[in-house]
This record gives C-alpha cells, sequence and structure tokens, in this order.
C-alpha cells in the first residue's frame, strides 16, 4: 500500500466520520426541535383546558339564571292562575248575589205596589205612577239616567 492509497484511506474515514457527526447534529437539532413543538402543543392544549373550564363555569351560571327565571315565570303564572280563579269565584259570587237582589226587589217593589193600592192618602188617579213606583226608587229612575255620573263645577265626580 502505498502513501496515497492511505491518505484516500484516511480522507475516506475522515469523511465519513463527519457526515456521521453531521447526521448525529442534526438528528439530535431535529429530537430538540421536535421536543419545543411537543412543549408548544402541550403548552396550548392546556390553555385550551383552562378557558373551556372557565366557558363551563359560564354556561353553568347561564343555566342557574334560566332555570332561576323559568322557576320564577312558573310561580308568577301560578299566581296569575290563582287569582284568575279567584276572580272567577267573585264573579260567580257577584251573579249569583244579583239574581238573589232581583227577587228581593221585584217582592219589595211588589209589596210598595200593593202598599199604594191600599194606602188611601196616595192622592194619585188611578193609572197614574204612585210614589213607590219604579222611576221613584231609591235605586234610580227608570230612564236610565242615574248611570251618569253627577259632576261638580271643576268636572270632579261627586
Amino acid at each position: 500500500m502505498d502513501t496515497t492509497t492511505i491518505v484516500w484511506i484516511v480522507v475516506a474515514v475522515v469523511v465519513v466520520l463527519l457526515l456521521v457527526l453531521v447526521a448525529v447534529a442534526l438528528a439530535r437539532r431535529s429530537r430538540a426541535a421536535e421536543e419545543r413543538r411537543r412543549e408548544e402543543r402541550r403548552d396550548e392544549a392546556a390553555e385550551l383546558r383552562r378557558q373551556a373550564e372557565h366557558d363551563r363555569i359560564t354556561v353553568q351560571e347561564r343555566e342557574a339564571a334560566s332555570a332561576k327565571l323559568d322557576a320564577e315565570a312558573r310561580m308568577s303564572q301560578a299566581e296569575a292562575d290563582q287569582k284568575a280563579a279567584e276572580a272567577a269565584r267573585l264573579q260567580e259570587e257577584a251573579r249569583r248575589r244579583d239574581a238573589s237582589l232581583d227577587e228581593h226587589r221585584a217582592d219589595v217593589d211588589e209589596r210598595l205596589r200593593r202598599a199604594d193600592e191600599l194606602d188611601p192618602d196616595r192622592g194619585d188617579a188611578p193609572g197614574t205612577p204612585g210614589r213607590h213606583a219604579p222611576e221613584h226608587r231609591a235605586d234610580g229612575p227608570a230612564d236610565g239616567s242615574a248611570d251618569v255620573p253627577r259632576r261638580d263645577e271643576g268636572d270632579r265626580p261627586v
């Protein structure tokens, strides 16, 4: 083996060693870059989890507020239904009393008419209404003018 061959072998070995060293360095750099990317993804995932947790809490608070409003609405509706039922009951009671009053009013009118017939001092001509005819009753004249509210000079109800 001559010197040139040995030199070429040494140069080849050095080149191969350099190539191996470069390959190892590139592999390390690549691993380091990959590790940095993994760490960045871990950080990003952790941030997403924090935001999601915050948003979950916000959604739960909104759900609670919505449930509270729904409960208040149902309570208000129940109160309104109860008041409507009470109003209907009171209206029915008023109708029942009005019917009863109509019977009593007719009875009182009949007795007053009979009293007018029997009273010798009535002074009315036969066939004319007496003092107790419907237009002279306390609940108002028969022409309906009692339904019009009376007003004073300032146009205020009396």
